[in-house]
């Protein structure tokens, strides 16, 4: 498989060797890229705009997870690592900056080519960087480690080698990469792979190595220490071969930073405010009001910062698995809409403070607009008319309830639809088609008491339907292996969106992950117009097209009633001790790994 996909007979080589000297007349030579025209940080650029590059170093900074971890391979399906590792050990050929949605800029390469079409793209290595080891990373490691990821990596490195026609060195240390189909973001996708070392694996199952076996990388952290599930201290590498770059001048300034995991998220906010944990996320806004008045607040020692973000809301909420009847039905699923009472939910569990997700790419420019779908959005979702969702053309919006406990109007709609889908009531029991009282289960992670107030709430709505919801409440080790089997009818979903969408939506919602294991695709969504709307914007050469495609596949994610969504806010809530601190323009993706801990210093009075 690796040789088929990645080396090809000299003779094809040769032929593809003709092709790109043609082509290269239009390519030039950059220390960044852009989907669409040119970075906005000049070549000579000191820093990243919102780093401080007189930022000190020093100190240890904490962090607490909920659940555990048993592997540091963060690049394999085998096993959970802890998810911060990924960001802060390894690094890639290109890297993202922050502020700007679509650009990267050269990390591992000092240089990066492509021509106008994007039909190949060429990398140039810095020949100062090295992993942590101290030795050179080379042409070698880098089309070792595409290969690799591509064939036995995590699911999210798999969409990639069918997309490559040849990968092939063409210096000392340089290489070139050219595509089989016409995909601009594809360049930009593989700068972002990581590089491993080879050597490190040489002859050995990179897959089925131990879940203790920890892969070399080029990031600034190296593991110290580790008590399997409970902790893991990163220590900043004092020869890190990036630590005078532009692009990490100011980064990476703690000297230590330590991951701890706690059972659940309510034992972990008692550790914050007993001082074992630096900072907090927190995302719902009256518990941001109530809960942090303690003592450290009131003293000073903890500071409440809230940032504002520019990203899109994403989709967080309960996912319906349409694998299963009648779960597959548009009808049951908007019935279950109508049944969730937000109105009332968002008042119990926020205080009402949060409005509601309406769509994936909500509060942003890329989100579907009210009403009737026009212009090129429509035009591109018309040739599937037949196969929508309805609502996806003509426009949809999500119920909206009374506020009150019973929501009776929501809930008779809910029962007329349900009918009508064939699900009778048979001595205050709904039948399935078979004629079997209908239950759900929805799967909980321990440890989420968030999740089952709500789930609380639904249940007693699902009730008054004639429906039994049954609340599955199961470990980290047990979740994370059910949700990877879609083991599940309903389960919690968060799906972050960026203002750059582009291939890894195939991964979330893209028809292949209706059977593969492992995959992004909970839904099951198997959607040709979904698909069409991803080959639109990743064939997009404006902004205006791109724009448009991606409020279409928003229309198609919308309409097809798979999620039941919850709140989102535009404000970043960090709760942190008071000798941490970070830059005052933050960026837009401010929630990102890259802006916490990457940019943030210890400066204690």
């Amino acid at each position: 498989m690796r040789a088929e996909i990645f080396r090809r007979s000299s003779a094809v080589l040769a032929t593809v060797a003709l092709f790109l000297g043609a082509s290269a007349a239009g390519a030039e030579s950059s220390h960044g890229i852009a989907m669409y025209g040119d970075p906005a940080l000049p070549p000579d650029f000191v820093s990243l705009p919102y780093a401080n590059p007189d930022a000190p170093k020093g100190g240890r900074i904490v962090f607490g997870n909920t659940g555990g971890f048993d592997s540091l391979n963060p690049f394999v399906i085998k096993g959970t690592p802890p998810w911060q590792w990924r960001f802060l050990g390894y690094e890639s050929l290109l890297s993202q900056s922050l502020d700007e949605p679509f650009t990267l800029y050269g990390l591992l390469a000092e240089s990066v080519e492509t021509p106008p079409d994007r039909s190949w793209v060429e990398f140039t290595l810095r020949e100062e960087a090295r992993f942590s080891d101290g030795s050179p990373v080379t042409v070698e490691d880098v089309i070792w480690s595409f290969e690799t990821l591509g064939e036995v990596g995590h699911m999210r490195y798999r969409s990639l080698p069918p997309k490559i026609a040849s990968i092939e060195q063409t210096g000392p240390r340089s290489l070139r990469i050219s595509f089989n189909t016409d995909d601009r973001e594809l360049p930009l996708i593989a700068g972002l792979r990581p590089i491993l070392k080879k050597a490190q694996w040489e002859g050995r199952d990179f897959a089925g190595a131990p879940l203790d076996e920890i892969p070399a990388g080029t990031g600034a952290y190296t593991v110290a220490s580790y008590e399997a599930g409970r902790r893991v201290l990163l220590r900043r590498n004092p020869d890190y071969w990036a630590r005078d770059l532009p692009l990490r001048r100011g980064t990476m300034n703690f000297d230590e930073i330590q991951l701890e995991f706690f059972a659940d998220s309510t034992v972990l906010f008692e550790a914050f405010k007993a001082g074992d944990i630096s900072a907090v996320r927190e995302d719902n806004a009256e518990r941001w009001a109530t809960l942090y008045d303690f003592p450290a607040v009131s003293r000073g020692e903890v500071v409440k910062s809230e940032i504002l973000s520019g990203r899109p809301t994403g989709m967080t909420g309960f996912v319906l698995n349409t694998r299963r009847a009648p779960l597959d039905d548009w009808r049951v699923r908007e019935a279950l809409l109508l049944a969730f009472n937000f109105e009332f939910v968002n008042e119990t569990v926020t205080g009402g403070s949060q409005p509601r997700i309406t769509s994936y790419f909500d509060n942003s420019e890329l989100g579907m607009r009210p009403g009737p779908a026009t212009g090129k959005v429509r035009a591109l979702l018309e040739p599937f008319a037949d196969s929508l969702p309805p609502g996806a053309l003509d426009g949809y919006e999500l119920p909206v309830g009374d506020g009150t406990l019973r929501n009776r109007g929501n809930l008779k709609a809910a029962s007329d639809l349900l009918e009508q889908a064939g699900l009778k009531v048979y001595q205050g029991r709904r039948l399935n088609r078979d004629g079997q009282p209908m239950a759900l289960s929805i799967l909980l992670r321990q440890g989420d008491p968030r999740s089952e107030s709500v789930a609380d709430i639904y249940l007693r709505a699902l009730d008054r339907l004639g429906i039994a919801l049954r609340i599955d409440r199961v470990d980290n080790a047990q979740f994370v292996a059910r949700e990877s089997e879609y083991d599940f009818d309903i389960t919690t979903y968060r799906r972050d969106m960026s203002l750059s969408p582009g291939n890894e939506q195939r991964l979330y919602w893209g028809s292949q992950g209706v059977a593969t294991p492992g995959t992004r695709n909970l839904m099951g969504m198997d959607s040709p117009a979904a698909e069409a709307m991803i080959d639109a914007m990743l064939a997009a050469t404006t902004r205006e097209d791109y724009t448009a495609a991606v409020r279409a596949l928003d229309r198609v994610l919308t309409a097809g009633r798979y999620v039941i969504p919850f709140w989102y806010d535009t404000i970043d809530r960090i709760a942190h001790r008071r000798a941490f601190r970070y830059p005052e323009h933050t960026p837009i993706y401010g929630d990102r790994p890259g802006f916490l801990p990457e940019v943030w210093w210890y400066q204690p009075d």
